[in-house]
């Protein structure tokens, strides 16, 4: 394998999230980060903060975004957002799949042919204890399952999921749907809130085809250097 091409779909499969309070901070990343890095997730809490315009300013320079609001309303509602969200020309989007058939369906309907409607099935600061608090008796595992093949059945095309269960994912729901994984950490980081996690090199064994790393790049000392240390232990 030709290692320039190698190390370019490496970067095109990092996701960077920008899990920043304002625009400014996110913003100084993204240009630090240019040429480095294709993708970035943009979040709850800074679209919450800077709204549809910072979508708007980092897709200016040249990235590409992936906006995780992980939507869970009526299906009517949820149907909008999809729209409004195709409008801002974003590359993926997250729906929650425990909003049911009808909420997805109509995701799905919403959604064109170059938006990548992502599942999430189960998040990965979730584990059974959590999941027996509101009332779901299955394993982390099973539950997991049972949404993406929810997902599935009405066309959805892409899935979040802890990269625990991407292995199983293949086997039992399919092997062309575009899996990514949040919950990746590499080994020489500190812990965080995420209890379902692994190294990159690890996701990326067991099948995701995309890897979101957020705290490991945006709180070193050096983004840019972590950047590069992560893709050379993807690429070695």
């Amino acid at each position: 394998m030709n290692p320039t091409n190698d190390a370019k779909n490496m970067r095109d499969r990092l996701i960077v999230a920008l899990d920043f309070p304002e625009t400014s901070e996110a913003l100084d990343l993204v240009c630090d980060l240019s040429g480095e890095v294709t993708f970035f997730k943009i979040g709850l809490q800074l679209y919450t903060a800077a709204g549809p315009e910072i979508v708007r300013a980092v897709s200016g320079t040249g990235a590409q975004i992936f906006l995780d609001l992980k939507l869970h309303d009526i299906p009517n509602t949820v149907s909008k957002a999809v729209s409004s969200a195709a409008d801002l020309g974003v590359s993926m989007l997250t729906i929650h799949l425990s909003g049911g058939r009808r909420m997805i369906e109509a995701a799905v309907a919403a959604c064109p042919s170059h938006l990548l409607l992502l599942g999430v099935t189960v998040l990965t600061s979730s584990d059974e204890t959590t999941l027996r608090e509101v009332g779901i008796d299955s394993s982390v595992e099973e539950q997991t399952v049972r949404l993406a093949r929810l997902g599935a059945e009405v066309g959805l095309r892409g899935l979040i999921a802890s990269p625990h269960e991407v292995r199983t994912l293949r086997d039992q729901v399919s092997e062309k749907m575009t899996i990514i994984t949040p919950g990746v950490r590499p080994s020489w980081t500190g812990a965080d809130d995420q209890k379902r996690f692994t190294t990159p090199r690890e996701a990326l064994e067991n099948g995701a085809d995309r890897l979101v790393i957020g705290r490991p790049i945006t709180a070193a000392s050096d983004p840019r250097a972590a950047v590069r240390r992560i893709l050379s232990e993807l690429t070695e």
